[in-house]
């Protein structure tokens, strides 16, 4: 009997003992998962700060990707816009000599940079389709199929003067020039340009002269330009039907034009 006694004595000792180890277990797995869950959450907190930062990069590469779009735009619409024949004198002969432009032969400002209407999807014609009287309307009157302009070069300072002028092709895609053509009056005066044949036989039949090279198409000059003197120039632009280059390579192709006038010689 005292032994029984004995024994349960120790059961019940040891108890308290399971107790402790059971919540000792407890406890540590409590803290095991506490720790868990602030790994869980920095780890979390992480990703979001990386999700952030990708977000910004993405924004920023859309940013930058819009600029380069808008850029593109508005150097086409630039294009569009100051199309595809401008006028320019330089800016020191304007202010220092009085050399200007016009669109009319009475001006009421100075103007050192004059830009013709563009036109879009221009087709082939027959220079013989212009009109005979398209150097008489001043200013641009274009068709749908030709570029024309008249302008006027004006000495409206007190000084005899001397200037030359150039006419250049300053952009030109899918070789359309090979069969543009370029009429130009000068003071009622007409003389057409047109690159050489490219199959080496020299000047086109239609025209008068041809392209002094592959990015200048004439040159021009005055002596002795006296004060209030003026000259009256008309462009026309067309691409020619008859040209043996006017093919269906060359569709969709674009050409821009300028005209630069700078003075030589003051009295």
């Amino acid at each position: 009997m005292a032994d029984e006694v004995k024994e349960v004595k120790e059961e019940t000792k040891e108890e308290p003992n399971e107790k402790k180890k059971k919540k000792k277990n407890k406890e540590g797995k409590s803290n095991d998962t506490d720790i868990r869950d602030v790994l869980e959450l920095r780890r979390t907190a992480k990703e979001t700060k990386r999700y952030k930062i990708l977000i910004r990069i993405l924004a920023l590469i859309t940013l930058i990707l819009i600029m380069v779009v808008a850029a593109a735009y508005a150097i086409s619409y630039f294009y569009s816009k100051f199309g595809s024949f401008t006028v320019r004198i330089d800016k020191y002969d304007m202010v220092k000599q009085g050399l200007t432009l016009s669109e009319t032969p009475d001006y009421d400002i100075s103007q050192s940079v004059l830009n013709a209407d563009i036109v879009y999807n221009m087709t082939n014609i027959s220079g013989n389709d212009i009109p005979a009287n398209v150097d008489q309307i001043n200013g641009a009157h274009n068709s749908d199929n030709y570029i024309a302009y008249t302008f006027y070069l004006i000495n409206s300072g007190d000084d005899t003067i001397s200037y030359e002028g150039e006419l250049n092709i300053e952009n030109v895609t899918k070789n359309v020039d090979e069969a543009i053509r370029v009429a130009v009056y000068k003071n009622g005066n007409k003389t057409v340009y047109g690159k050489t044949k490219s199959n080496g036989g020299g000047k086109e039949s239609d025209c008068n002269e041809t392209f002094l090279s592959s990015t200048i198409v004439m040159k021009t000059k005055a002596d002795g330009f006296k004060a209030k003197a003026k000259d009256k120039y008309t462009v026309v632009i067309w691409l020619e039907g008859n040209d043996p280059d006017c093919i269906d390579d060359i569709v969709g192709g674009t050409i821009k034009f300028g005209m630069n006038f700078h003075i030589t010689e003051s009295t």
